[in-house]
């Protein structure tokens, strides 16, 4: 599911607004301890953005210099995330709902997505919202596709916190996120239908 077909489909359904926990036994390394928070999930597919792995190819600075936009001081300690495999080049903000323009989506009360150069632009001048991350690229899955990865154990299903979210300790945020369903990450088995 494109983030266009997205905009254009209920975000409410499914496990919209939820994160998405890579299970210990995945073996797609790109997804390995991922924590993606989902934008949209129905029947006609799925997408999402990792928020727990930082680029070291590019700096914040750096991708707001490529797109023609002065970089404030403040912008320093904003990582760029790898936020999926899908359109790695194309940005999107994940960000609090304090800051909603015509473009943005709003996925749950407090969580808005905004994919435009405008919000690069209002993060930069110090006046974008509160808390936000930046990723390259998305996650996505086809029509049936997630369901059947959740059926095969591949993924975790979790409740989304804010806190996990938009906070910058990304070398614990897969454990924390699984400790919001009251697990231990290492008690986790990869045979379906086991804990």
């Amino acid at each position: 599911m494109t983030p266009e077909e997205t905009k254009a489909h209920d975000t409410g359904s499914g496990f919209a607004g939820q994160f998405l926990i890579a299970m210990p036994s995945m073996q797609d390394e790109r997804f390995e301890r991922s924590v993606i928070y989902l934008c949209a999930h129905s029947d006609e597919g799925a997408m999402g953005l990792v928020v727990n792995k930082p680029m070291t190819s590019i700096t914040f600075p750096d991708l707001l210099g490529q797109l023609g936009i002065e970089a404030g001081d403040h912008v320093a300690d904003n990582p760029v995330l790898f936020g999926g495999p899908v359109e790695s080049g194309r940005g999107f903000v994940l960000h609090s709902a304090d800051f909603i323009r015509d473009a943005s989506m709003r996925i749950a009360d407090d969580v808005a997505l905004t994919a435009t150069i405008d919000i690069l632009k209002a993060i930069s001048a110090g006046e974008g919202p509160h808390r936000h991350v930046l990723t390259l690229g998305y996650a996505g899955w086809d029509a049936g596709q997630l369901d059947a990865e959740l059926q095969s154990n591949g993924w975790l299903v979790a409740p989304s916190d804010d806190a996990i979210l938009f906070d910058h300790d990304w070398s614990t945020k897969w454990e924390r996120a699984i400790r919001v369903l009251g697990v231990d990450a290492f008690m986790l088995s990869g045979e379906a239908g086991h804990a």
